[in-house]
């Protein structure tokens, strides 16, 4: 692709949100967006010569036309609720806070609120925050900086437990629609909280969300975020996670993508203070033509420290997945134990998996390791199962969950366990 058009492919991508109204912001905010703005027009969209997106093709996505639709009609919930968080559930429909069909009880310690309205009422913890940590030369996460249009603000306090979990849902109404959620939660020092964050569509409509979630974990912090990302599957999703660790801090995240034109994960974890433990776990289950990219990034930057990463695939008919996972292990970081796997089982001759973990060391004395396996179901397993009474289906589905088992037990709370593990049991059904 050329310069010029690659240029008119971007200006007409970001006319998109010259309709949004920004008045309402606080200066800082506005200063962070305006500063955003400024950098996008130093950057390009990335193409099939950008290494770190050479299997992941977003014309498609950059080249169609959205809008903006902030939604205001009667949405029944239900439907997308996890058993148990009824209680904790703040609402978002195309980017945009629904305080009327938000529910969120007082918990002793902790924030939950609009960033939008964080912006003002916690004005230094926003400020000491937002933006902090979030890569400067990567187009989608400032696209998000410059134009996101609300999200959640999720604040434990230093040396409070939440009672319950937080559920940030994020809902698509219509047909063409562009979202910009932007998370921002912070542990502060022995601190403990969990949160999951879902993604669907309404209607069936084709959509781009295109989301960033900040993720602190202070000093003896205990932090986990869950994502659950099955939007329609025509419909494109672009993820950003940033997350900061400090000393002591346990942080651990779960990425399920159940669905989904194109899905693709940023994470990048940088694990800041000594004695961090850190795990990262994701399964995805592409079919059709489906595309599902999860590209990792850890940095060990200090000393005695642990990190374990578990991604596990099946994909499906004509579907691709790919999975980039790097550790980078800095001069400092002596002592590191970090682990890294991604294992695969492709149910199709035509299902594809582009898998290449990474591990970059600068320190001599680590316990590190890394490895990738690709593969089809075990024939004599699913005959072994076979002749003690189970059907062909029935015995590949129970291997296939036995196979998602060890990311899920990751999850720490109980109720979105099992709602993961049905939703497996029905992608796994032909």
């Amino acid at each position: 692709m050329s310069e010029i058009a690659t240029m008119n492919v971007k200006e007409q991508f970001l006319s998109t949100f010259g309709v949004q109204d920004f008045h309402f912001d606080t200066e800082a905010s506005k200063a962070a967006r305006n500063e955003a703005t400024k950098r996008i027009e130093g950057l390009e969209f990335p193409t099939s010569k950008t290494e770190y997106w050479k299997y992941t093709r977003i014309n498609r996505i950059v080249k169609a036309e959205y809008k903006i639709a902030e939604s205001t009609t009667t949405i029944d919930i239900t439907p997308f609720l996890i058993e148990g968080m009824e209680k904790n559930v703040m609402v978002f429909v195309n980017g945009f806070y629904r305080a009327d069909i938000s529910t969120i009880t007082s918990q002793e310690g902790v924030i939950a609120c609009a960033l939008s309205e964080a912006k003002e009422k916690h004005a230094d913890l926003f400020n000491a925050y937002f933006s902090k940590y979030l890569p400067t030369d990567e187009i989608f996460a400032n696209i998000n900086t410059a134009f996101h249009q609300d999200g959640a603000f999720i604040h434990f306090a230093k040396k409070q437990k939440a009672d319950q979990p937080i559920h940030i849902l994020n809902l698509v109404e219509g047909d063409q629609i562009i979202t910009n959620p932007r998370n921002l939660i912070i542990g502060e020092a022995f601190s403990e909280g969990k949160v999951v964050t879902s993604y669907h569509n309404l209607n069936g409509g084709k959509s781009f969300t295109n989301a960033v979630n900040e993720c602190f974990a202070a000093e003896n912090s205990y932090l986990e975020f869950n994502k659950l990302q099955e939007e329609d599957g025509t419909s494109f999703h672009i993820a950003t996670d940033q997350v900061q660790q400090e000393k002591s801090g346990n942080f651990t995240i779960n990425t399920f993508t159940f669905n989904g034109d194109i899905v693709r994960n940023n994470l990048n974890i940088a694990v800041a203070g000594e004695n961090g433990y850190t795990s990262l776990n994701g399964f995805y289950l592409p079919k059709e033509k489906q595309l599902v990219d999860n590209h990792t990034r850890v940095d060990h930057l200090v000393p005695h420290c642990e990190s374990h990463e578990l991604y596990r695939g099946v994909i499906d008919d004509k579907a691709t997945a790919v999975f980039n996972g790097k550790v980078m292990v800095h001069r400092d970081a002596q002592k590191t134990n970090a682990f890294q796997a991604n294992n695969n089982v492709l149910l199709s001759d035509d299902a594809t998996i582009n898998s290449k973990p990474e591990l970059e060391i600068y320190a001599d004395d680590v316990k590190c390791s890394h490895g990738s396996t690709i593969g089809q179901l075990d024939e004599e397993a699913i005959f072994y199962l076979r002749a003690r009474g189970l059907s062909e289906d029935s015995a590949i589905r129970l291997l296939l969950n036995a196979f998602a088992a060890d990311v899920l037990e990751h999850v720490g709370i109980e109720s979105f366990r099992q709602l993961i593990e049905e939703k497996i049991e029905n992608g796994l059904k032909k």
